[in-house]
């Protein structure tokens, strides 16, 4: 397995992320609208393919897995909880700066939505293994935009 996405499906915004599993990185990471998850799955996948995509056991994944079968491997990951685990996860990949870091741990609110980050701990938390996230700090919101 080198090329990896995960899906952290939703019904309303969606984390979306690839993964190269042979250099240990974070490739590209976004929160899209549900109908531009598979323009951006049929684009990865185009330009190099993918050999599977993780996706979350929750909201809607059933109605997930019928449309994105026809891509390749899927393997459905436990996906309960991560959306908290991918706040400690945010800090962790991009410590607090200025005023934030003299909040508690537990009351920092990352600036960005985390769904991306929270298709990262499923990926982490399947794989059992960290990777990195090399770009600067996300800009994570809702893209609504169709493509890649």
């Amino acid at each position: 397995m080198k090329r990896v996405a995960v899906l952290d499906p939703g019904r309303c915004k969606c984390g979306l992320v690839l993964a190269d599993l042979q250099l240990g990185l974070v490739r590209e990471g976004h929160v899209l609208a549900p109908e531009a998850v598979e323009p951006w799955l049929e684009h990865w996948n185009q330009d190099q393919a993918l050999d599977r995509i993780l996706i979350g056991d929750g909201t809607g994944s059933r109605a997930w897995i019928q449309r994105l079968e026809r891509l390749g491997h899927l393997t459905v990951v436990p996906e309960q909880g991560t959306t908290l685990r991918a706040r400690q996860r945010y800090w962790a990949l991009w410590p607090a700066r200025g005023w934030r870091r003299m909040l508690p741990a537990g009351l920092r609110i990352p600036p960005v939505d985390l769904d991306a980050v929270a298709a990262l701990v499923m990926l982490e938390e399947h794989l059992q293994c960290r990777l990195k996230w090399p770009e600067p700090d996300p800009t994570f919101s809702l893209r609504t935009w169709p493509g890649p």
